[in-house]
């Protein structure tokens, strides 16, 4: 892997990096991390995948054939990761946040940044994963938070293929921090301060992800993609901004970036899921078929209740959960959006140089 500038990597060197979670994420930005040259730890849950881990230098069930940076410290001990460390990255499922944060908040120092690798929103709640996280960590103060996105395929990130993602934090210097622990030739990793932008981009997209793979189970063409990509980033915008976010957030890396990859990629797994269930599979026999966690699932459930909590048009993402829990056929989830009224397209402003449209 190219490195950026020796002085730099000399000054990060003293860093201790701990990367919550080894599946197929975690295990690429340790591997970031570690080859990077910061002193990075990684927590894996079970014994015997630790164990292969440490012999064969893959991760055989979530990066088969991946060779990983043989810098990385491999443990099953949460406390030994985690003590001490600088920056701290949780990459397990969003569904297992907030469990995990009760798990490590008598091991991280204050002053470390805690960073969300996950993308997706807390059933339960409702809330986002720096939410989770802040409550958990005895309200940790918010500059200290840092959320991970962008269109990032860990099974590319794992091969050093060019790739840029967001480090995203109302305090610019945490954001900085992860930025400079992770960036070189090959990831790229940009600053920003709208964290609620890119944390519900991260985990909206994968909303339509589902509903874009589900058309190609149907047999449908590009034409539909791509309406369902540009008509779905506009009811991602709708709601983000209804929660706070900034609209330009939602054409950048965390949102239409994000949401072009998860949509057209064979690596996504929301999008094979989708493709499942448009050729008549059920929710409960894909969820069983794989892994790794379908983020989409659980996030088209919340972001439905979020849409009708705050009064927000989400017609996509409406089908889209009569699908996956009302047992809706597809086919009628795709005639109810075709045959919706007529509108124009840049109806709603939301600001008074970007629209909803």
């Amino acid at each position: 892997m190219d490195k950026i500038s020796s002085k730099e990597r000399e000054r990060l060197s003293v860093l201790k990096v701990a990367v919550i979670g080894a599946g197929s994420w975690g295990t690429a930005l340790a591997h970031v991390a570690a080859e990077n040259n910061n002193n990075t730890y990684l927590w894996v849950r079970r014994r015997e995948l630790a164990e292969e881990i440490i012999k064969t230098g893959e991760n055989r069930p979530y990066l088969p054939g991946a060779d990983i940076s043989p810098k990385i410290n491999v443990s099953t001990d949460i406390k030994q990761v985690v003590t001490d460390a600088d920056i701290v990255i949780m990459a397990v499922p969003s569904q297992a946040i907030r469990s995990m944060a009760r798990q490590i908040r008598s091991f991280v120092k204050e002053d470390a940044i805690i960073t969300s690798a996950s993308k997706g929103i807390e059933i339960n709640s409702l809330k986002r994963m720096s939410q989770v996280l802040a409550e958990e960590l005895d309200n940790r103060k918010s500059h200290n938070i840092v959320a991970l996105s962008g269109p990032s395929h860990a099974e590319e990130v794992i091969r050093n293929l060019p790739t840029a993602i967001v480090a995203a934090s109302p305090g610019q210097e945490a954001a900085e921090k992860v930025q400079d622990v992770l960036i070189n030739n090959n990831f790229r990793v940009y600053t920003n301060t709208d964290i609620i932008g890119v944390e519900l981009g991260g985990a909206l997209k994968n909303v339509i992800a589902i509903c874009s793979g589900i058309s190609d189970g149907l047999g449908f063409g590009d034409n539909t993609r791509a309406a369902l990509m540009t008509r779905g980033i506009v009811e991602i915008t709708r709601l983000g901004v209804k929660l706070g976010a900034s609209p330009e957030t939602f054409s950048g890396l965390s949102g239409i970036g994000d949401l072009i990859v998860t949509c057209s990629s064979n690596l996504s797994r929301n999008r094979r899921a989708g493709i499942d269930i448009g050729r008549g599979k059920t929710v409960e026999e894909v969820m069983q078929s794989t892994n790794m966690v379908i983020e989409g699932i659980n996030t088209t459930r919340a972001a439905f209740m979020l849409s009708q909590k705050h009064k927000i048009e989400m017609p996509i993402t409406e089908q889209a959960y009569r699908v996956l829990f009302k047992g809706k056929d597809p086919l009628l989830a795709v005639n109810s959006l075709m045959s919706r009224e007529g509108k124009h397209e840049h109806e709603d402003i939301i600001s008074q140089r970007f629209f909803v449209y």
